[in-house]
């Protein structure tokens, strides 16, 4: 395997066995040997339930990663968040129940996919490590072998939203799992955004001789409200992740699952360039767009989404849009995007 391109290391390892993906998953017929012992009382103190009652509708935004009506998950930004870590990462884990108590606060078209009936029954987080530790009673192994990943990606993605959760360790009444309870995907390690979000394959990319990226795509909810998309999708290896990012950006989605391209047939990638205080900036060309004409925001923000989660850091980094040679680009939004913007805090804020 090639090893010029540091930031693949941890690609292929990362995307928790794809092969179960690609292949199907083999199922396993006893769970109590796929667990350890009951926790240590190092352990056990972590699993310490997070109690409180549910916020109001009147919370602050928290983004949870819901299955839209296309069998795509994607990020909804809603109002559920009290500003307390533990509290906050327990109720977006119950925003994710099929059927929970936070089920009439989902916008039409989106679900959430763990399966109806589990009870979170704590969280807690470990600060020191960024280490959320997930408890689930036994109905969280309800789902089927082909959901197994999509399950997995969802809690992953919602947890770590917060940059004081890195990575998830999930146990189920008092044990902890080194194996998911339907596929036998394997759980040796706490899971992280590494696993990837609506994983796919690169055309005539190898996946052992590959690279994951993640780009951000448009699509419509069935009231015609415009949500954006992550789709992690292995490449063949670049050495700059955000070009290498924003290259398939502009190729457009592959399937036909509601996808819809961000960018015209026009577009071109000119350059990728980094300042040392943390601003990326992007140079595009597309003779769609005239002097001085607003550009859909749907085109700027993908780019500042894709390049910021592709970056070294995706809070701290900046993303400045030249188009055209144009160093001043505004959006239909009236945002300046020739001026360093930052990733947004919330995105897809859903109305009911």
């Amino acid at each position: 395997m090639n090893i010029k391109h540091p930031w693949r290391m941890t690609s292929v390892a990362g995307l928790l066995s794809l092969p179960l993906l690609l292949s199907g998953c083999s199922l396993f017929g006893n769970e109590s040997a796929s667990i350890d012992p009951p926790p240590s009382t190092t352990e056990q103190s972590m699993i310490k339930a997070v109690t409180g009652k549910a916020p109001a509708s009147t919370g602050q935004l928290r983004a949870v990663f819901l299955q839209d009506h296309n069998g795509l998950l994607a990020p909804v930004s809603l109002p559920i968040a009290t500003g307390d870590v533990q509290a906050d990462a327990k109720s977006a884990l119950e925003t994710l129940v099929e059927g929970g108590p936070y089920a009439g606060l989902l916008p039409e078209g989106f679900k959430g996919v763990i399966p109806q009936g589990t009870e979170v029954k704590s969280v807690t987080v470990d600060k020191n490590n960024k280490l959320a530790v997930v408890e689930f009673n036994k109905s969280f192994a309800n789902y089927k072998p082909q959901e197994e990943r999509k399950l997995m990606e969802s809690l992953t993605w919602t947890l770590t939203d917060r940059p004081d959760i890195e990575s998830v360790q999930i146990w189920v009444d008092g044990k902890k799992l080194n194996e998911m309870p339907v596929g036998g995907t394997p759980l040796d390690h706490p899971l992280t955004r590494a696993v990837g979000i609506n994983l796919e394959i690169g055309h005539g990319v190898t996946p052992l001789d590959s690279s994951p990226v993640t780009v951000y795509f448009s699509s419509s909810s069935p009231a015609g409200v415009q949500y954006y998309v992550p789709v992690t999708r292995l490449v063949s290896p670049e050495k700059d992740r955000v070009q290498s990012a924003l290259h398939q950006l502009i190729q457009g989605p592959q399937t036909k699952d509601g996808l819809q391209e961000v960018m015209t047939g026009e577009t071109a990638l000119k350059s990728v360039e980094r300042s040392k205080d943390n601003v990326i900036t992007v140079s595009l060309s597309d003779d769609m767009f005239a002097k001085g004409e607003a550009v859909p925001a749907e085109f700027l923000e993908s780019v500042v989404l894709t390049a910021a989660d592709n970056s070294d850091d995706a809070v701290k980094t900046k993303i400045r849009i030249e188009l055209n040679g144009e160093k001043s680009v505004i959006g239909q939004n009236n945002q300046n995007y020739g001026e360093p913007v930052a990733k947004p805090q919330h995105i897809n804020e859903i109305p009911l």
